[in-house]
Parts: C-alpha cells; structure tokens; sequence
C-alpha cells in the first residue's frame, strides 16, 4: 500500500471512529432524556456555534493560548537547559532527583491550589503548568544525554571524529529526537492543566472559566461546547508543532543538499 492510500486509509478510519463516536452520544442523550445530564450532539454544536458571536470569545481563546505558549516555551528553556547539564553532570543529577520525585507525585489540583495562593489567578495556571510540564522535558534530555554518555567515546575513537564531527553527526541528532519527543508530551500537559488551572482560579479571560461559570448555572450543553473548543486549540496546537518541525528538517535537509554540490 503506497503513501496516499495509507493516508486516505487514516483519513476513514479516524471518520469512522469519530461518527460513531457521535452516534453514541446521541443514543446516550435520547435515552437520558436531560439537556443537564447529557444534551444531544446537535444541543451542543449548536451552542458551539453561539459562543463564536459572542464579544469576549476571542479574549478568552487567546488568553488561554498565550498561557500554554509562555508556561510550554518555559518549560522547553528551562528543562532542555537543566535537562541535559543533569545527564553530564551525576551531582547535578543527584540535586534534581528529589525535586523530581516532588513534582512527579504532586497532584496537580494541589499545585493549581497552592499557586493560587502564592499568584494572581492569571499567572496560576503558566506557574502550575511549568511544574508539571517541567519532569517530562528534563526526563527525556536527561535520560537522552545519559545513553550518549556510554555509547558515544566508543564511537567517536572508531571513526576516528574530531569534537566537531561528533557534536554535528551523532549528538545533535539523537537529542533532537529526544527533543522532539519530549516537546510533543509537555505540550499535551500544558494544555491540560492550563485549561484545569483556569476552571479552579477563574481568570477574567479564559476557556477554563468559562467552563466554570457555565457549570455553575448547568449550562452542560455549553460546557461541551467549551470542552470541544478546548480540544480543537490541542489539536491545532499539535498541528503547529508539527509543521514546524516538518519546516525544520526541510530547510536543515536543503542545507546539508547545498553542501554537498
């Protein structure tokens, strides 16, 4: 099977998947018989498209936007920084170990409820964020980094690589997929516990209020609208990723094409 049936395979497959998904849904809805409990597809799509004209709809997508952006771009700095310092450095490792473990076991309520007391309810859900986004980063750099440690002398004296060679053709490349890796899984919890920070601390703008204050009044139908909403901006948010990423090794792969010639 060639590359585009595969894709067009993927295409249906994930069609499939989501009607009947919706399907059960909507049976679900019909046999509760409660716009409270559980509305009907149509309820909520409908809701959805409401919400778009409303005049602080796009206040409260980019202000949610903006914390996953700061909290994942904090979280990359810092953990690839400390990160990869930590897998060269078995002291520096040795420092980081139990404020790993803290961070790893914390539940995430309890850091989004101590950050409200320390922050304002704008800055709680970058601040809780970062610390849970923070492990997943400086685990893969680190455990990245380590494996180069044992393997990378024995290479390098074979083929005989000067600091410059080893630092181009084996470290940058395998840390990059380490890198890759690791942005991909911290950006999924960032937008996780962005969106659950703004439900508990209830922001002025934000997804995650918004939720809230439709839960208060048991407008179920609108926190599903919210919900998909938030669903969509991950799922455009991964998109980017990707594209860039895609951008990325197109231009360094022209690059390495030009030297060549």
């Amino acid at each position: 099977m060639n590359k585009s049936k595969k894709a067009l395979a993927k295409i249906l497959v994930i069609i499939i998947a989501v009607l009947l998904f919706l399907l059960v849904w909507q049976i679900a809805a019909w046999s509760m018989d409660s716009q409270i409990l559980l509305p009907g597809v149509h309820h909520v799509l409908a809701r959805l498209f409401d919400l778009f004209s409303n005049e602080d709809f796009f206040d409260n997508i980019i202000s949610t936007v903006s914390r996953a952006f700061q909290s994942f771009m904090i979280v990359i700095v810092f953990a690839t920084i400390l990160g990869t310092l930590s897998g060269r450095y078995r002291l520096l490792n040795w420092f980081f170990t139990p404020v790993l473990t803290v961070l790893k076991t914390t539940p995430v309520m309890s850091v989004i409820l101590l950050a409200f007391i320390w922050f304002k309810t704008g800055t709680v859900p970058v601040f809780s964020a970062f610390l849970m986004g923070f492990p997943i980063m400086y685990m893969m750099m680190e455990g990245a980094v380590e494996h180069l440690e044992e393997e990378m002398n024995q290479m390098c004296h074979l083929y005989n690589f000067t600091p410059v060679q080893k630092i181009r053709y084996y470290i940058i490349p395998t840390l990059s997929k380490s890198f890759s890796l690791g942005a991909k899984q911290t950006l999924s919890m960032v937008w996780k516990v962005v969106v659950a920070a703004e439900v508990l601390t209830i922001p002025k703008f934000g997804v995650g209020s918004k939720m809230q204050f439709a839960q208060i009044q048991l407008e179920t139908s609108e926190v599903l609208a919210w919900t998909l909403i938030a669903i969509l901006l991950s799922a455009i948010g991964d998109l980017v990723f990707y594209a860039v990423e895609d951008s990325i090794i197109f231009i360094v792969k022209k690059i390495k094409e030009k030297k060549a010639e």
